[in-house]
């Protein structure tokens, strides 16, 4: 990488249609319903003309299935790096206990290198949930980084948009109750850092990169929101965050979804889903622009490049 340039991570969680079917409270998600054999070829052919390696957070449920594997065994095919996403998508993941975080991680963990031909060197945790005891697990089993956190006040106004848009029981409710985290979170650090575990042990926490100064979101979901109301407003909005990001020295993760990149027009059972109704070809344009801008600017990498890059 040009030594001219700071480093930009790009990673895609890996939601796959079942994931925002349950988030959604959907009746059917439980039968795993996979959209892989549209959206990876899509994607990983996107990446391909950009000339672009990225890290993909999977998660364990996915990668167990048969229909999924020849998808997921493309993306190692193509140079892409893979990182573990939990098991079962649950974004309470911070209220399971050591045991069952331990559970979890092994299981996906297993999964995901017996579908890509990789073990997964870091950790997202779905809904940016995360807690000391997952890092405690991450660590012994060896794992380079966690990649959970999202810096920013507005965590509860998004759970509370999203438990006025589901269909989710009291119960369902109760137990998402942390989703998307807490207004605290807008306090934790934006640049890369590592988790002191006690006894000597530590791991290092690389967080979804949000506005300097203001902690506002600027992953490619917002980012698709405001180009729905004007290209020109995103471009400034995004100018802004990279702006704010190199004067005070920020090293940028940039977060992706699968629905960032691809519309209801080839998804459509998930059209009810917010952005949905943005075609596929605008959410692609929107992409290769703000990958380009950041190109500008940055050198872009996979996850793991950061163990490397830079010295925390």
């Amino acid at each position: 990488m040009p030594k001219n340039k700071p480093l930009a991570s790009i990673s895609l969680d890996l939601d796959n249609q079942w994931s925002y079917m349950k988030i959604h409270g959907d009746e059917g998600w439980d039968k795993y319903p996979s959209y892989f054999d549209i959206f990876i070829p899509h994607v990983l052919d996107i990446l391909d003309e950009l000339e672009l390696k990225i890290t993909f957070f999977i998660v364990g449920k996915d990668a167990e299935s048969e229909e999924n594997r020849k998808y997921l065994k493309m993306i190692t095919e193509r140079g892409h790096e893979v990182g573990n996403h939990s098991y079962n998508h649950e974004s309470w993941l911070q209220s399971y206990s050591y045991e069952e975080i331990e559970k979890e991680i092994i299981a996906a963990e297993v999964a995901i290198e017996n579908a890509t031909g990789q073990k997964p060197k870091g950790f997202r945790g779905p809904g940016f949930s995360w807690s000391t005891d997952l890092l405690k697990v991450l660590e012994k089993r060896g794992y380079l980084y966690d990649a959970s956190t999202l810096p920013t006040f507005l965590g509860p106004f998004a759970r509370l948009y999203y438990f006025w848009k589901s269909d989710l029981s009291k119960e369902e409710r109760n137990s998402r109750k942390e989703l998307f985290g807490k207004f605290s979170e807008g306090f934790r650090k934006l640049k890369p850092y590592y988790h002191d575990l006690g006894d000597g042990k530590k791991i290092l926490e690389i967080p979804v990169t949000t506005m300097p100064v203001f902690k506002l979101p600027f992953h490619l979901s917002y980012l698709i929101y405001l180009s729905n109301i004007s290209i020109g407003l995103m471009k400034l909005y995004l100018n802004i965050a990279i702006f704010l990001c190199k004067i005070t020295n920020t090293p940028i993760s940039f977060l992706l979804h699968p629905l960032d990149i691809i519309g209801g027009d080839q998804i459509n059972k998930l059209a009810f889903f917010p952005g949905m109704n943005v075609m596929t070809l605008k959410k692609v344009k929107v992409f290769k622009i703000v990958l380009n801008r950041l190109k500008i600017c940055y050198s872009l990498a996979p996850m793991s490049d950061y163990l490397s890059f830079y010295k925390c």
